[in-house]
């Protein structure tokens, strides 16, 4: 706890450039594809992983839910009614029920009720049909994969391509899954990554959470990278009387540094409205922290207003020209929807 934030910033940089792909630049932001291709493809499925890895992306990112029998499977949230055809499936009709979530009342089909074999038998739907009717044509073809599945996939690309490919899990509510189902996903999450051959600070790896507690406890049990989330509005659901707001503050981005190799901002907290760069990038980075920003999203619906397009909410507005913006800040790392769209900015920055 006593090294130097600015060696240790720089530390990490040096991971982040000498473990994702040989091509990048030493002023390049990272591509984390989030959800994998997910602008193309539903989110989640190794069709939309696999589209990412091809499309040059330099991580991909699941979101990782439980089952009953205490595997990790990708899926946006434990509710699964919104992404999967499980409505569809009358054997499961009484599966339906209620649930308050980080203190949210949620409907639905929940992960942690079925097991894997069941899970099997789903097929993954488009979450966005209204703003990406063209994924939505690719309802039903997808199974739900595993995260071991995932792991193997890129395992699989790396022997082809010859180039590492990094994996960002995201734990989603670890906290009430613990609390609810009796699973620690903490540990499973450790487990799978380390079978795997993940372990230390230099592999192509970081772990992601909106939480506090699960982060602090990862970081004893393992060297691998983490990243605090953290919105734009609200607090951690483990920590009722914490708000981001304070988390970014200067005094709050010291106390992240002590568990945590970077944070992940909504991008609001990054750019102020005219598209300038916040104080938050120059106070992480004071405090040993890279920044890794989300979404980057070509959809209208996603952009701010001066750069969107004619066509409504689901036409691609000006991606390009918010890259630029982002990159102007020194933001690290950004997650995107359109791997594609972001390695092509990024060698037009060059």
């Amino acid at each position: 706890m006593g090294e130097c934030p600015v060696l240790k910033w720089l530390l990490h940089g040096i991971l982040l450039l000498g473990f994702a792909t040989p091509l990048l630049a030493e002023n390049d932001m990272l591509i984390i594809a989030h959800r994998g291709a997910s602008g193309e493809r539903p989110e989640h499925t190794l069709a939309a992983y696999e589209r990412a890895i091809d499309q040059g992306a330099d991580y991909i990112e699941p979101d990782l839910v439980v089952t009953r029998d205490g595997v990790l499977i990708a899926r946006h949230e434990n509710e699964i009614g919104e992404t999967t055809d499980v409505a569809a499936h009358p054997r499961f009709a009484d599966r339906r029920r209620s649930k308050t979530i980080d203190g949210t009342l949620v409907t639905g089909w929940f992960a942690e009720d079925f097991t894997l074999e069941e899970v099997r038998t789903l097929r993954a739907r488009e979450r966005l049909p209204q703003l990406r009717p063209g994924n939505a044509r690719f309802d039903g073809l997808y199974p739900v994969p595993t995260f071991a599945e995932i792991i193997a996939l890129v395992k699989a690309r790396e022997a082809e391509t010859g180039r590492r490919i990094g994996i960002y899990p995201e734990l989603k509510h670890p906290t009430f899954l613990l609390q609810e189902a009796g699973i620690d996903t903490v540990d499973l999450l450790v487990l799978e990554l380390r079978r795997a051959g993940y372990a230390r600070a230099e592999d192509p790896v970081f772990i992601q959470n909106f939480e506090v507690a699960p982060l602090r406890r990862l970081a004893r049990l393992t060297d691998l990278r983490l990243v605090q989330l953290v919105a734009a509005q609200g607090g951690p659901a483990d920590e009722p009387g914490m708000l981001y707001a304070d988390m970014v503050t200067p005094a709050g981005l010291a106390e992240i540094a002590r568990y945590a190799a970077a944070i992940g901002p909504d991008l609001r907290l990054v750019l102020d409205e005219s598209g300038g760069a916040t104080p938050l990038i120059a106070d992480a980075h004071r405090a040993g922290l890279q920044v890794h920003g989300w979404t980057l999203r070509k959809e209208n619906a996603f952009l701010p207003a001066r750069l969107r397009s004619a066509g409504g909410e689901g036409a691609t507005g000006d991606f390009a020209g918010f890259w630029r913006l982002l990159a102007a800040s020194g933001m690290d790392a950004v997650f995107t929807d359109d791997p594609a769209l972001a390695v092509s900015a990024r060698g037009q920055e060059r």
